[in-house]
């Protein structure tokens, strides 16, 4: 059996950092096809970019060697599916696992994974200086209020507000677990108010702010990420120090 190396409760979140450039040669690459299920490796094989082939398959390897450590699971062993609307999600036979939640986001040169137990969690992060933030068009993305508090700020800083914005709401779309079934411009993030990031909801949501939390991270200068979580019972967690994954 796997040994459990990472202890985790309900009142802590796990980052695991995967840094692509740093993770090549022939012998660990070799390891980590080793782990994948025919199904990902039919998958990774349909990619047209070598780049994009290699983040898949970092991500998955990341994904199965991470749970891992938190369960008497090899990482071979693992089984995934997803939910109605495409959220991956642990396979419900694996019954030791049950406790433990997870999430993936994947930018250039960075994969995150968020593990947590008992609580939903969401994460998504950006290479801020690859991708252009699109100004012109954020009526696309963001609801109303926070359309007219990016273009309030001078034009210095509106890049980064731009993926400060977009970074949170797909956290927290992907907490939900709907995707973009969630029409972007119901919900909003203030990030002008002196206790945070604040969150409001339109009723046709059916949600409250209050059962979430949300992290603004930076991780190194070229990447920004959010984290949402559920506040549930055990009330608010704390995201431990990021643990680098190789």
């Amino acid at each position: 059996m796997a040994p459990i190396v990472e202890q985790i409760d309900p009142w802590q979140i796990h980052l695991w950092l995967a840094w692509l450039g740093e993770l090549t040669g022939a012998r660990r690459l070799d390891e980590y096809r080793r782990l994948l299920s025919e199904e990902e490796l039919e998958k990774r094989a349909r990619f047209y970019f070598e780049r994009d082939r290699h983040r898949y398959l970092v991500t998955r390897a990341m994904v199965r060697t991470v749970l891992a450590k938190y369960a008497h699971v090899e990482a071979r062993d693992w089984r995934f599916t997803v939910n109605p609307y495409g959220r991956p999600e642990i396979a419900p036979g694996l019954a030791v696992a049950r406790r433990i939640e997870f999430n993936v986001s994947h930018t250039d040169g960075l994969v995150v994974m968020a593990v947590a137990c008992e609580r939903t969690i969401g994460v998504d992060v950006e290479n801020v200086h690859v991708r252009k933030a699109d100004i012109a068009g954020a009526e696309r993305y963001f609801a109303a209020a926070e359309v007219a508090a990016l273009r309030a700020l001078p034009r210095e800083r509106q890049h980064d507000r731009f993926f400060q914005y977009w970074t949170l709401k797909e956290s927290y779309i992907k907490a939900r677990g709907m995707g973009l079934s969630i029409p972007l411009d119901r919900f909003a993030f203030d990030l002008d108010d002196v206790t945070g990031v604040r969150l409001t909801v339109a009723p046709s949501l059916e949600d409250g702010p209050g059962r979430w939390r949300f992290w603004q991270l930076q991780l190194g200068p070229e990447h920004v990420a959010a984290l949402c979580a559920e506040t549930v019972a055990h009330g608010w967690p704390e995201v431990a120090p990021a643990r680098h994954w190789s």
